[in-house]
């Protein structure tokens, strides 16, 4: 299939660029490289700098390339700056996305697969989550990833859409032969920063609260191997049909505490890797972790990057290679 990809220059989704070259497909990266990097994208993907809000682009694109199916990553992600500045994200995330969705409509594009996000759960009553919980977001990056849900099962209604959201959780770990792999600025998930404290980085990682009901007091999460977030988004792609919107969750089924991810970055980094204990943070639910039984029975899909150690020995062999990460990259 020729497919275009949107943020194909980030973490997740220059990964599943990756993965779609090497299954054959063609692939065209659509980013403006607010958050991704160029040094990210797979040499044999073709790129073009740009917004997905940017109308005139997509109608260039779209008839030019003639896509068979778009995969559509292109948002902004930071949890506490969606609080901060609510606008920005509806902007982007839910306005743009509006503007490629009115033009895959237009150009008779009908099969697309969304990077969504638990986070659209909000506090779920239980765990493991099922797709078929309440959606009910505590933040505004949530509700943006739940609004562009709400418009990929109106649009399969109205024009015949066929899309798929990827309910996914922690995404960690980077490309198995070390590639690639993760570089936010600023950083804000566990693994990376746990590492940049092996690293001699930063001097201790901080525990957000060590009260919690659970066995040892932190929050547990789900952390989803990107190259198994990868392999998922290829099949459901490949799989799509026209006119119908699927759901799935994303993850290992196992939940891992923040003391747990610690440990295990202790054993693989051979670092003492102090950490410091403050206060909870507000709105963070003890217990997040994924039933993936659904993609499985339905997609054939599971994680193979099960073991947390695993897991973080991917992460390290890239942040041990990239300490500056994309930079050196670029610089070089």
């Amino acid at each position: 299939m020729r497919l275009l990809v949107t943020g194909g220059a980030g973490y997740v989704g220059s990964h599943c660029v990756r993965e779609l070259v090497r299954a054959g497909h063609e692939v065209v990266v659509l980013d403006d490289f607010s958050a991704g990097h160029r040094a990210a994208i797979d040499s044999n993907a073709r790129w073009v700098d740009g917004d997905i809000a940017d109308r005139a682009l997509l109608d260039s694109l779209f008839p030019v390339e003639g896509f068979d199916g778009v995969l559509h990553f292109a948002a902004f992600l930071d949890v506490g700056e969606s609080v901060r500045e609510p606008l920005k994200y509806f902007r982007n995330n839910v306005a743009g996305s509006v503007v490629l969705l009115e033009a895959m409509r237009d150009h008779g594009v009908r099969r697309l697969v969304f990077s969504s996000t638990c986070a659209t759960y909000g506090v779920p009553p239980g765990v493991p989550i099922v797709e078929d919980m309440p959606q009910v977001p505590i933040n505004p990056y949530g509700r943006t990833k739940l609004a562009i849900e709400w418009a990929l099962r109106d649009s399969a209604a109205a024009w015949g859409l066929g899309a798929c959201a990827l309910r996914y959780f922690n995404a960690a770990g980077a490309a198995s032969d070390g590639a690639i792999g993760e570089d936010h600025h600023p950083e804000s998930h566990l693994i990376p920063l746990v590492l940049q404290v092996a690293l001699g980085q930063r001097p201790h990682i901080g525990i957000f609260g060590d009260d919690y009901p659970t066995p040892d007091g932190t929050c547990i999460r789900d952390y989803i191997h990107v190259e198994d977030l990868a392999a998922i988004h290829r099949i459901a792609i490949e799989s799509q049909p026209p006119g119908l919107f699927r759901a799935y969750n994303v993850g290992t089924g196992v939940g891992c505490s923040v003391r747990e991810v610690i440990d295990a970055a202790r054993q693989v980094t051979g670092h003492p890797i102090p950490a410091v204990v403050s206060p909870r943070r507000e709105g963070d639910p003890p217990q997040l972790f994924a039933d993936p039984s659904k993609a499985k029975r339905e997609l054939g899909w599971q994680a193979k990057f099960r073991d947390i150690r695993t897991v973080l020995q991917t992460a390290w062999r890239w942040h041990q290679a990239h300490p500056r990460g994309y930079r050196e990259a670029a610089e070089g």
